[in-house]
């Protein structure tokens, strides 16, 4: 229920965003952006999966293309009791992982080329297992609809901008105001990022937990989280800032930046203290991999 609030939310301010837009930017043609708003809510909620894909040129991957990797997920996914994702690749050196999908139906798991190389398969389990927890945890719409949201937010900025600074005029047209154009240009940008922070940190915390149930292993996620975290750091990404709330770690976040302010993700040295308080409260016949040494190396 609170996730469908958070879904009318979203697209409620989505149209809300776009007949403001239009509102300041061109008075006259309102009708024409509240048709728009509609039409964009209707896409977003059909389409927003297909949409963030694309914009990261991921690309699905079969069974006989991956067989390690469906084998994988096809264990995790019965585990959590879910239908079978598809899976998709990302082309992108940064170590990273996603899912989208509108319902658990409709669930994908992308992956990037640089996360395949870095961990190893437990580690591996570990971040399926966690991207399995958003499918299940039914978050994965409410974070993509506020990434498609975002990237329109950030978009409309962009076009005004260039309109306003190199040659566009919006005294051209009847009742708009080029005032109005700047004044979005510049709000947009910060508007977009609150939507991202509007996303609950805590659902990253929440998948995390049901992760680590799911495997067994909260070290080895806590461990992959460490090398992400790494990868962050030192390999730029290719991505839109507009998705990273999307994301298993903030694709933009730097070690110790003040970024992370206004992070949409918790800090991973935080995620990684609870998974191995999480290992540290289970009995020691089942608990796996030197704690110790995974706090004294991070």
């Amino acid at each position: 229920m609170l996730n469908q609030l958070k879904t009318i939310g979203l697209m409620g301010a989505l149209a809300a965003l776009v007949v403001g837009v239009g509102a300041l930017v061109a008075p006259g043609y309102l009708y024409l952006f509240a048709a728009l708003a509609l039409a964009m809510n209707f896409g977003a909620y059909f389409f927003s999966d297909r949409i963030v894909l694309r914009m990261h040129g991921a690309v699905e991957i079969t069974p006989g293309e991956a067989p390690e990797l469906h084998a994988l997920v096809a264990q995790l996914a019965a585990r959590a009791k879910l239908p079978m994702p598809r899976i998709y690749l990302i082309p992108e050196a940064q170590p990273n992982a996603f899912a989208t999908g509108r319902n658990p139906a409709h669930g994908v798991v992308a992956v990037t080329e640089g996360l395949l190389r870095l961990v190893d398969r437990r580690e591996l389990r570990g971040v399926i297992a966690h991207e399995l927890a958003h499918i299940k945890h039914r978050d994965v719409l409410v974070s993509t609809l506020a990434a498609v949201a975002a990237a329109v937010i950030t978009y409309v900025a962009q076009a005004l901008s260039f309109s306003t600074l190199f040659g566009g005029n919006a005294d051209d047209e009847e009742g708009s105001s080029p005032f109005g154009a700047l004044l979005v240009a510049l709000v947009a940008p910060l508007a977009a990022t609150l939507i991202q922070l509007g996303i609950s940190r805590s659902r990253e915390y929440h998948a995390d937990a049901t992760a680590a149930e799911l495997t067994g292993e909260p070290t080895a996620l806590a461990r992959a989280l460490m090398k992400l975290e790494q990868g962050v750091a030192y390999l730029p990404a290719q991505s839109s800032p507009a998705t990273a709330s999307l994301f298993i770690v903030n694709p933009f976040d730097a070690i110790e930046s003040v970024s992370r302010w206004f992070s949409t993700h918790p800090s991973t040295a935080d995620r990684v203290e609870r998974l191995l308080a999480m290992d540290a409260g289970r009995p020691s016949w089942v608990r796996r991999g030197p704690t110790s040494r995974l706090v004294r190396d991070w």
